[in-house]
C-alpha cells in the first residue's frame, strides 16, 4: 500500500455538523489537505494535546498511552487506509515482543493516540487520491489551533500603540487564568471557547 506522511494542519468548527469538527491533515512535502469530520470530544483530546493543556483526569486516550508504556508497547505509526460509504478507516501498529501488529480504529481515536505516543501518521494514496484537496493560492481557513499552522499563515499587522498592547497582555493574562479554571472544572467546551479567543487575540498583537 502507498502512502504518503502527514501532520495536523489545526481543528475547526464544522459548519454542517453541529458539536462536530473538521480535523485537517496536510500532506508532509505536498499540497494535498485532508479534511475528516469527528466529535467533539476526539477533538478536544487532540487539541488539549497539542497545546500541552493537561487535563485534572485523564482521558480515555491517555489512559491508553500509560498502558503502552507500563507494558512497553511501541505505537509505530498510524495509517488511515480505507473510504467506504464516505467513512474513514484507520489501523494503528504497534510492536511487542518483536511483533507487529494491527489496530482497527476511528481516525479520530487513532490520531489522538499517534499525537500522545509521537507517532507518525500516514494517509493511504488511494485514499488522498479519492478525498484530498488542493486549494493553491487560497488562504487557509481559520482553525481552532492555529499553533500547529506554518508560520507562514500568521497574520502580519502594524506595531500597536503602547497602551493597547498592555491592554492586550492584561486581557490575554485573564483569558488564560479562565482557561486554567475550566480546564480544572473539565468543562472541556468552556476551555476550546477560551482558547480560540487567546489565540485570535495573540494573532493581532
Amino acid at each position: 500500500m502507498k502512502k504518503v506522511q502527514v501532520e495536523i494542519l489545526g481543528l475547526s468548527t464544522s459548519p454542517h455538523n453541529n458539536g462536530a469538527y473538521a480535523l485537517i491533515l496536510f500532506e508532509v512535502g505536498g499540497k494535498r489537505k485532508l479534511p475528516i469530520i469527528i466529535g467533539g470530544f476526539e477533538a478536544q483530546a487532540i487539541a488539549l494535546k497539542l497545546e500541552n493543556i493537561k487535563a485534572p483526569r485523564p482521558f480515555t486516550h491517555d489512559l491508553i498511552k500509560s498502558l503502552v508504556d507500563t507494558f512497553n508497547i511501541g505505537i509505530t505509526e498510524v495509517t488511515i487506509d480505507e473510504l467506504r460509504n464516505e467513512t474513514f478507516f484507520a489501523k494503528i501498529v504497534c510492536e511487542m515482543n518483536g511483533l507487529t501488529h494491527e489496530i482497527d480504529a476511528r481516525p479520530s481515536d487513532a490520531i489522538a493516540v499517534a499525537v500522545r505516543c509521537e507517532a507518525p501518521i500516514f494517509v493511504s494514496e488511494e485514499v488522498m487520491n479519492e478525498a484530498g484537496i488542493t486549494d493553491e493560492g487560497k488562504e487557509e481557513p481559520e482553525t481552532s489551533t492555529p499553533a500547529t499552522r506554518p508560520s507562514s499563515e500568521k497574520k502580519v499587522s502594524s506595531s500597536p500603540a503602547p497602551q493597547a498592547h498592555t491592554n492586550i497582555e492584561g486581557e490575554l493574562a485573564d483569558l488564560k487564568s479562565k482557561l486554567e479554571e475550566a480546564v480544572q472544572k473539565e468543562d472541556y467546551e468552556k476551555a476550546a471557547k477560551i482558547r480560540d479567543q487567546i489565540q485570535r487575540l495573540s494573532s493581532n498583537s
